[in-house]
């Protein structure tokens, strides 16, 4: 039966929302992580790497006072809040990556296998979620979103109302409604890649990936903190993590033919360009110095969001590298001490 179910953003907000009191004294610190599928790997071990460099295998999630997350970065930021270290995290995706995106064989029957999962990407979704689903519930068990150990910011995409959304623990009386949810739901619903898998389907609900609309989270987490804390601009750093992307130019064949062949790979570029803008605006509401970005170093060629092969055998070297290059400063910034323990409101 087909039941209609009332918009998630029905009860949004009307006034002006009421900030909570936070420390003068006190810097709010945001680690924000991009969508990018199993080009996760980098940030996990990016976060690994500070926790065995400079944190003595503590967690790095406890000196951050709010995570935000999209896609991939979302199942980072759930792991995290659920008591996982990055380290943990890491190895998750580099043992287990495997079972969600399986590689086609190598050799000549791997290319007639990759041509042919290229075409049948044409007509069905590439991946079977239930995969994701099992990965995911090993992760994060039966916990629920308003059991997390941070504060989160999750966006996904409603497609039955064709509406935004973003999974918000209970931080501030204001949210109410997502706290009861699992957190294996909201990792589903953020991780929905369009093409790659199904959306998820959950109480009259279409869930799609946020990366649609907000793969690089920072500005959703800064709104979020400066409505509901009395935190003022100069008072918050924000941590952006990125998974790699390359390029994007218009090309011959767009000028000469147009076409919906020649801009296939739109959806990549608007991606890229809603993450500059995001890192623009951040940049411009509480200062670019405040504001520190970590991405892989540009790829000669794309990595596909589904290449575990190549992610696991490129990134965590480049993430290590860039805790070489990076890591001292982001220590002094957001690793020197502790972020006060997070208490749901309601």
């Amino acid at each position: 039966m087909n039941v209609e179910v009332p918009r998630r953003s029905a009860g949004a907000l009307r006034r002006h929302r009421i900030p909570l009191p936070w420390p003068e004294d006190r810097q709010f610190r945001v680690l924000s992580i991009d969508g990018g599928g199993i080009r996760g790997v980098f940030p996990a071990a990016f976060l690994a790497g500070l926790e065995e460099t400079y944190l003595r295998g503590q967690s790095v999630a406890d000196y951050f006072d709010l995570i935000a997350g999209t896609s991939t970065g979302g199942i980072i930021a759930l792991g995290l809040a659920s008591g996982l270290r990055a380290s943990e995290l890491r190895d998750v995706y580099v043992r287990r990556g495997c079972e969600i995106f399986p590689a086609p064989w190598t050799g000549v029957p791997g290319i007639v296998a990759r041509q042919w999962k290229s075409f049948y990407r044409l007509f069905r979704y590439r991946y079977d979620r239930a995969a994701l689903a099992r990965v995911l519930k090993d992760v994060l068990g039966d916990r629920t979103f308003g059991r997390a150990t941070s504060r989160l910011c999750i966006p996904s995409f409603d497609g039955r109302h064709g509406e935004v959304y973003i999974f918000k623990t209970p931080h501030h009386p204001d949210f109410v409604r997502d706290g009861k949810e699992r957190m294996t739901k909201v990792a589903a619903a953020t991780g929905a890649a369009p093409t790659y898998f199904r959306p998820l389907q959950d109480g009259g609900y279409t869930f799609v990936d946020g990366g649609v609309w907000a793969n690089n989270p920072a500005m959703i987490a800064l709104v979020d903190a400066l409505t509901c804390f009395t935190v003022s601009r100069s008072g918050i750093s924000i941590l952006t993590l990125g998974c790699g992307d390359e390029p994007y130019v218009v090309g011959r064949s767009k000028l000469l033919f147009g076409g919906m062949f020649a801009w296939r790979d739109v959806i990549g570029a608007a991606m890229k360009f809603q993450s500059q803008n995001a890192l623009g605006q951040a940049g411009l509401l509480i200062g670019g110095d405040r504001v520190v970005r970590i991405d892989v170093p540009e790829m000669d060629r794309l990595m596909e969001l589904d290449d575990w092969r190549r992610a696991v055998l490129e990134l965590p070297a480049a993430a290590k590298a860039a805790v070489v290059e990076n890591g001292d400063r982001i220590a002094a910034t957001f690793l020197s001490e502790r972020a006060a323990p997070y208490a749901p409101v309601v």
